[in-house]
């Protein structure tokens, strides 16, 4: 049940008043007969975790009861029910209180060292997609980059960002945004302030990750994201926008939902796994290394690990080596898992800013280009391997597409991954699915880099 259509905030938009619609439905014995219709439409699926009865608000009671103590131990024993999204049985912690968020962009600092809540049922950040994103629902004259105004200029209680009437419709919640930026170099357009957008979404929504998992079992038993996407063009925090484009936020987070993950707290320079699998991890190598620039590896450990299940371990702390690799023009952090079979089993690159805070070095990327080849596994899949060059830099943030031959992105289409980094001498591997038209022509592939570089793929048969 709607926290806004049930009494749970005064809304002065509403004709009646909270008394009248914390009674609302109309008919409670159609709501019943309603969620009993839904309990048994949805129970199957593998991936209902928890009914909840209602949004940061109980049900009325003479729904609540029904629900909890007949309809739903009738119709579905098998799951944990909770009143209420951020109910005290989960939501409350040692601080006080009960609730969720943040939302919005933060320091990636915040989400390893601020405790928040127990099951924190909703927390999400940035979702501002690339330029061909925007170019779907902005007009050409509204594409404008936000731009951000140091505290010097803006006055005590001035905006902090200078933002496009038509972008503000469209819910952006960038507050903060080219400020993260920024460390980038500045935006020269709004193609390029999209770009570097996408590295903030990537960051945002790993960090957001793994700072909650680093405190599994020990400040946190789970979180929610709030949310994937939007009904409508909105700009407001989502993982893929209204006509299904994937943006980096999404893999940002898969990188930092990983079964089993190596990663890197920003804080103390503490490398962590974490094992979220019910069953343990033996004889894991962990493999940390450094590169900068121009693509010169630095072996920082290479150190066998086992994990227990459900768990956290703190390995050892880079810091120093870190930052002093990193001071001048930034460097690269890689953090690899494998088994005793040497199989890569997780694969996680930082991007590290020098001495000043600023990502100076990857600005002056240069494109090295990829060795692709691009195969149809069957129809509606397509393999794509990519290697690049042994003794090259770190080929950046590679985009791939799916297109057309107008060279216009092929929506919806699902990638294993994206937004993704090749290190100098490797290989990588991504499955495209996709829903073939039929009599359309043979879609082919786009690759670009942060560096600016593109390519197109064709597909073998």
């Amino acid at each position: 049940m709607s926290g806004d259509a049930n009494g749970r905030w005064v809304d002065p938009m509403k004709s009646e008043d909270q008394w009248t619609r914390r009674k609302y439905p109309d008919d409670h014995n159609l709501f019943l007969e309603s969620a009993a219709d839904m309990i048994k439409m949805v129970r199957n699926h593998a991936s209902l975790a928890i009914w909840c009865g209602g949004n940061e608000i109980t049900p009325p009671d003479d729904i609540l009861i029904p629900l909890r103590d007949s309809i739903l131990p009738a119709l579905d024993g098998t799951r944990w029910f909770v009143d209420y999204s951020n109910s005290d049985d989960m939501s409350k912690n040692t601080l006080g209180g009960n609730g969720d968020g943040p939302y919005g962009i933060q320091d990636i600092s915040t989400f390893w060292q601020t405790q928040t809540f127990p099951f924190n049922s909703e927390v999400g950040s940035v979702g501002v997609g690339d330029i061909e994103s925007l170019e779907r629902f902005i007009p050409k004259a509204n594409l404008i980059a936000p731009q951000f105004i140091p505290k010097e200029k803006r006055g005590e209680k001035g905006p902090s960002e200078k933002v496009d009437s038509v972008w503000d419709y469209h819910n952006y919640l960038g507050v903060g945004y080219e400020h993260h930026i920024l460390p980038y170099g500045k935006p020269k357009d709004v193609a390029d302030f999209a770009k570097k957008a996408q590295l903030v979404n990537y960051d945002q929504y790993r960090g957001l990750m793994e700072g909650f998992s680093s405190h599994m079992w020990d400040w946190y038993t789970g979180v929610i994201i709030w949310k994937t996407q939007n009904p409508w063009t909105s700009m407001r925090g989502q993982m893929y926008d209204y006509y299904l484009d994937p943006n980096a936020c999404l893999f940002g987070l898969r990188s930092g939902s990983e079964m089993l993950h190596a990663m890197y707290n920003p804080v103390d320079g503490m490398v962590m796994l974490v094992n979220n699998d019910f069953k343990p991890k033996q004889n894991i190598m962990l493999v940390a290394k450094s590169y900068d620039m121009n693509g010169k590896e630095t072996m920082l450990t290479q150190v066998f690990c086992f994990m227990d299940p459900s768990s956290t371990k703190k390995i050892l702390s880079l810091k120093k080596a870190v930052g002093e690799l990193s001071a001048e023009k930034g460097s690269f952090l890689s953090l690899q898992l494998l088994d005793e079979n040497k199989k890569l089993l997780s694969d996680n690159l930082y991007w590290i800013a020098d001495n000043k805070g600023m990502y100076s070095g990857i600005s002056e990327l240069k494109t090295t280009p990829l060795t692709v080849n691009a195969k149809q596994l069957k129809s509606g899949q397509i393999e794509v391997t990519l290697n690049n060059p042994a003794n090259s830099p770190v080929s950046f943030f590679n985009r791939i597409s799916l297109v057309d031959a107008s060279k216009k992105r092929i929506l919806p289409v699902f990638y294993d991954d994206n937004y993704f980094s090749v290190l100098p001498g490797a290989d990588k591997k991504i499955i495209i699915d996709y829903y073939p038209e039929k009599g359309s022509t043979a879609p082919m592939l786009t690759l670009t880099d942060y560096a600016g570089g593109e390519q197109t793929i064709q597909i073998k048969p």
